[in-house]
């Protein structure tokens, strides 16, 4: 059975840190590219940070490039998103995708919100 789940979200103050972590399993997570999205109260779904098969390119939105940090570890078939120095606008549903030229993977989702 294929699984995406993200944990690590939360409520955190602004300037504060989270890490996501969005575990797989029951495909080939090594072969595939991930995503993290953002969706935003009131607002569409937007991709934040992106990591390739491999690890070996990441591409962010410019609104979180220099405070967000994705990766990946295959060995536990997880990728991780380090977010720094937060802000209101960071508020949303964190969901990561799979992909691998195939069916896209969608885990369920994990609320972080910032606030003071």
């Amino acid at each position: 059975q294929v699984q995406l789940v993200e944990s690590g979200g939360g409520l955190v103050q602004p300037g504060g840190s989270l890490r996501l972590s969005c575990t797989a399993s029951g495909f080939a997570f090594r072969d595939y590219a991930v995503n993290w999205y953002r969706q935003a109260p009131e607002k569409q779904r937007e991709v934040v940070a992106i990591i390739t098969s491999g690890g070996y390119s990441t591409d962010y939105s410019t609104d979180v490039k220099d405070r967000f940090t994705i990766s990946r570890d295959d060995r536990k078939s997880t990728v991780y998103l380090q977010m720094n120095n937060l802000k209101s606008e960071d508020t949303g549903v964190y969901l990561c995708s799979a992909w691998g030229g195939g069916p896209q993977y969608w885990g369920q989702g994990t609320q972080v919100t910032v606030s003071s």
